[in-house]
């Protein structure tokens, strides 16, 4: 049994009948997710005779660095292969005097927006908190990088609100040695994770991809808008507490000839207007395996999309394109080792 996929109510269960105290698995848990131990060996906390006793059922097997594969920008993109030959991808991205690291919470997607590789790879399992944290891990020991200087974007491969518990318990592993104000997590627009998220004690950024103004032309990009429509989010990101300091981020992808007219940026602001919120304009990232069509308009066009949201009053920013030479930019996240699926044939 692998450790890295249990979480702590799990692991504790798990271990009940090989330990005789109770607070070893709480030693176990904080020496592999708070302290990133890699082996039993590394594990002095516990006995060793315990230590060979719990190697004999339990496996400590941290993902394995497939390849790395270096952008010209010096974004660096993981494949990683975890215990069960799962494999994800996490992306390592240079941002001024820190680093950025994308994280995936699923290994793969099943929400098959139109403009996303990695939906196109199709479903794939959840990730344990552990498996979550152990990328940030493994991008740090590989890269020496310090907690103090990384911010962190569940904006990799999966829906993190369809993984919820996991992602939970990997923040509150991860916010020990990160702020959670810098800890981003994005979401296609599950009201009901949000709606759960509004509930915790402490909280992350949230970013939520909005991509088109109505709904009908969201649900042609986001097939999970005709399960949450525009209203059923903006309502509830209206209830969502947002701490002194804190923004929304509305993620607004623009595909050329589709999304991003003069008056498509003025139904944006008229709808998000109210919000304490800033928008992040992403220009779409082609790849070989969607649409032909789904491209990004000319600079040009989206400068002016991004001027006119400016002056209606909001904050509009232009996601730098990183990685894009490696497949490592934004929707472009696929992890090889198994058959893309394809995006199934609506009737529409």
């Amino acid at each position: 049994m692998d450790l890295l996929r249990l979480s702590r109510a799990e692991l504790a269960a798990a271990l009940a009948p090989h330990v005789d105290r109770p607070f070893r698995a709480a030693q176990l848990w904080e020496a592999l997710h708070a302290r990133g131990a890699g082996g039993w060996e590394e594990i002095t906390e516990l006995p060793k005779e315990l230590r060979a006793r719990l190697a004999e059922h339990f496996a400590i097997a941290p993902p394995a660095v497939v390849s790395r594969e270096l952008s010209r920008d010096t974004t660096c993109k993981y494949l990683l292969r975890l215990a069960d030959g799962t494999t994800v991808e996490a992306v390592d991205i240079p941002d001024r005097e820190r680093r950025t690291l994308c994280l995936s919470s699923q290994a793969g997607c099943a929400l098959a927006c139109t403009f996303c590789v990695t939906g196109y790879w199709g479903a794939g399992r959840d990730l344990g908190a552990g498996e979550i944290v152990a990328q940030v891990r493994a991008i740090q020991r590989d890269r020496g990088h310090a907690s103090d200087r990384l911010n962190l974007v569940f904006m990799g491969m999966g829906e993190p609100l369809l993984n919820l518990a996991a992602v939970h318990e990997a923040l509150e592993l991860l916010g020990r040695s990160i702020s959670l104000r810098r800890i981003t997590v994005s979401t296609a627009g599950v009201v009901p994770g949000i709606e759960a998220m509004a509930l915790w004690e402490r909280r992350p950024n949230l970013a939520v991809s909005l991509h088109a103004p109505d709904d009908e032309r969201r649900s042609r990009l986001m097939p999970l808008n005709r399960t949450w429509p525009l209203r059923d989010l903006l309502g509830a990101l209206r209830r969502y507490p947002l701490e002194s300091g804190r923004k929304l981020t509305f993620e607004y992808l623009l595909v050329k000839d589709l999304n991003d007219a003069p008056a498509d940026a003025d139904a944006v602001a008229r709808l998000i207007g109210s919000f304490r919120a800033k928008v992040n304009l992403i220009p779409m990232n082609p790849d070989p395996v969607l649409d032909p069509a789904l491209v990004p308009p000319a600079p040009e066009r989206v400068e002016a999309f991004q001027e006119r949201l400016r002056r209606r009053g909001l904050i509009a920013t232009v996601r730098r394109r990183r990685g894009d030479d490696v497949a490592a930019a934004c929707g472009q996240l696929r992890a090889f080792g198994r058959d893309p699926r394809g995006f199934r044939r609506r009737a529409s």
